[in-house]
């Protein structure tokens, strides 16, 4: 069992992974104002596989590519392609915070999905929690209400490939090596900007790819490590500590989106959203505790 020490680390971890990831998201949506996505996606995935690949090379984990010639890493490529292209789809057109609140749904989601997938079992109360946790989600969205705004779907439609993208992860073999896991991603998101290029004009707010000057470069440099800062944070959060300890500190990437949703766009939460992403939270807490608790009682 990790010591409190270990949990003290983990959630410092975790905060640190927080931060990254939505610092990606603020100079990714900060980029696009003036790249087209496509390319802001395409020039974001190649830096970031340049770093992943000398890894890969370094720790000598590119033996081991047949590994990723199967069915389960197909599925995780496509559920990671859909939750890249439909997020950033969304955040190009919507507040920071509104995407990052919606996107908390996550954790109910994969709750659902491993109970429905997985074969996990999920009780009366985690149930009534994801449902709880959509009405949450319903408030942020206000379908068919005048705050509605129809870019909220492409959120939805990102949480749903998330969780295709997890399920078909935690099938992947144990050997499978999680850089090289890592390298193959960012090649195939990378080449998902290019495929973006017809469609600019339907996804993002300008059309005409451009060379970037070195301010803008310098940010989607920023962008590629900020994305990968995180993911290693997670990765060094989820094994120094606890799951119990460092599972609310997620929801700090909330906190962060509204402060840089304020800071640098300007764009103030409505109450709606306020009221909708406090449900959600408490709602993911509560599943996640009754899930402790079930794994307590059947070690006990």
């Amino acid at each position: 069992m990790p010591s409190p020490r270990d949990n003290s680390r983990g959630i410092v971890a975790m905060n640190v992974a927080m931060f990254s990831f939505i610092s990606s998201d603020t100079l990714m949506k900060y980029v696009t104002q003036t790249l087209p996505l496509g390319e802001a996606i395409f020039l974001r995935g190649a830096i970031a596989s340049v770093l992943v690949g000398v890894v890969v090379a370094w720790s000598g984990d590119w033996r081991e590519w047949r590994g990723m010639i199967e069915p389960r890493m197909a599925v995780r490529l496509v559920g990671e392609i859909g939750a890249t292209l439909f997020y950033l789809v969304a955040l190009v057109h919507m507040p920071i915070a509104n995407v990052t609140a919606v996107f908390q749904a996550t954790p109910l989601a994969m709750t659902a999905s491993a109970a429905v997938f997985l074969g996990e079992k999920v009780g009366p109360r985690r149930w009534a929690a994801i449902a709880v946790g959509l009405v949450g989600v319903m408030i942020i969205v206000r379908p068919g209400l005048e705050g509605f705004d129809a870019w909220s779907i492409a959120v939805l439609i990102s949480v749903g490939f998330v969780a295709v993208r997890d399920i078909a992860t935690a099938r992947l073999p144990a050997s499978a090596p999680a850089s090289l896991v890592t390298f193959v991603t960012a090649v195939t998101v990378t080449v998902l900007g290019v495929g973006v290029w017809p469609f600019e004009h339907l996804v993002g707010r300008r059309v005409e790819w451009v060379v970037p000057d070195p301010f803008l470069g310098g940010l989607v440099v920023a962008n590629a490590v900020a994305l990968l800062a995180g993911y290693v944070g997670l990765l060094l959060a989820t094994r120094l500590a606890e799951t119990s300890a460092i599972a609310p500190f997620r929801y700090t990437l909330l906190v962060w989106s509204f402060l840089t949703g304020v800071l640098v766009f300007g764009q103030y939460p409505d109450t709606p959203t306020l009221v909708g992403a406090s449900i959600v939270v408490a709602t993911g807490l509560y599943a996640f505790h009754r899930e402790r608790s079930a794994r307590s009682a059947s070690d006990a």
